[in-house]
């Protein structure tokens, strides 16, 4: 992929991760559409973009809000003529605690944002694009919250990075190949959201400029921080545990394999409607 000339929008784009893409493709050439809910950071954000020599426009939107996406999607339509690539960048958090006293109200917000609100851009820029049925990109901005459980006592936020994790794993499925899906993983960048890390998260230009260069490369998971392994086979290694000690490998085990059995339905499916043909 290249960026150069390029019609990108992004939503969160007033601060931190956002803001840096935004600022870094935009040195690539990139005409930038940033969106947030705070109208004065979007203006400053724009102000201080322009200062970089990137083109540079903002619309206040709240992803969260259907008919705001849908009011973004036209207006950068209009603005540009088209969209080549969207950034779903948009998330809160919620205030640390235990899983059993969170507060379910904070949690459905989170989710509403995190990961209703990227599905909503998911749904609107995805439709026009594959009407359009020219080489596009959609990338999901996920976290190291997407395969393990970075933060404690944080259920409500890395569930809605959990679940973004599968529906974008079930959208590159479902979509054109002409359609790029991506998923960038951060791990601690900092930011507004991880200012109780007092600096010394990742610092975000590079991280950006790490995910940047796999975006490129057409990568679908764009990652940086590697002791990431260390937990995420932590985990796979406890489900691998359980299933060679309860459910070891065998001959015939497909049986009841739910994409094996799909697949061959599909398959019979197919041989049907050709033989009709």
């Amino acid at each position: 992929m290249d960026f150069n000339n390029k019609a990108v929008v992004i939503t969160g784009g007033a601060t931190g991760i956002g803001f840096s893409f935004a600022k870094l493709l935009g040195q690539e050439g990139a005409k930038v559409l940033i969106t947030g809910r705070r109208l004065d950071r979007l203006e400053e954000a724009v102000a201080a973009l322009k200062e970089e020599k990137v083109d540079a426009n903002f619309l206040q939107c709240d992803s969260s809000k259907r008919d705001d996406v849908e009011k973004l999607a036209a207006h950068a339509w209009e603005l540009y003529g088209q969209v080549d690539v969207l950034i779903n960048n948009a998330g809160i958090g919620m205030p640390p605690a235990p899983t059993i006293d969170a507060d379910l109200d904070q949690a459905r917000q989170v989710f509403d944002v995190n990961f209703f609100g990227t599905w909503t851009c998911v749904q609107v820029f995805g439709k026009r694009f594959i009407e359009a049925g020219k080489p596009a990109a959609i990338f999901n901005v996920g976290s190291e919250n997407c395969f393990f459980n970075a933060v404690p006592m944080s259920a409500g936020y890395i569930a809605s990075k959990h679940a973004m994790l599968a529906m974008t794993n079930a959208l590159r499925e479902d979509t054109p190949d002409f359609l790029h899906i991506g998923l960038i993983i951060p791990g601690l960048v900092l930011s507004e959201m991880n200012d109780f890390t007092k600096n010394t998260g990742m610092p975000t230009d590079e991280f950006t400029a790490k995910a940047i260069e796999q975006m490129k490369d057409d990568q679908f998971y764009s990652v940086t921080h590697p002791y990431n392994m260390e937990h995420i086979n932590t985990r796979y290694e406890e489900v691998r545990g359980a299933y060679d000690k309860f459910a070891p490998r065998h001959e015939g085990d497909d049986a009841h394999d739910v994409r094996s059995i799909i697949a061959k339905m599909m398959a019979a499916a197919q041989a049907q409607q050709s033989a009709e043909q």
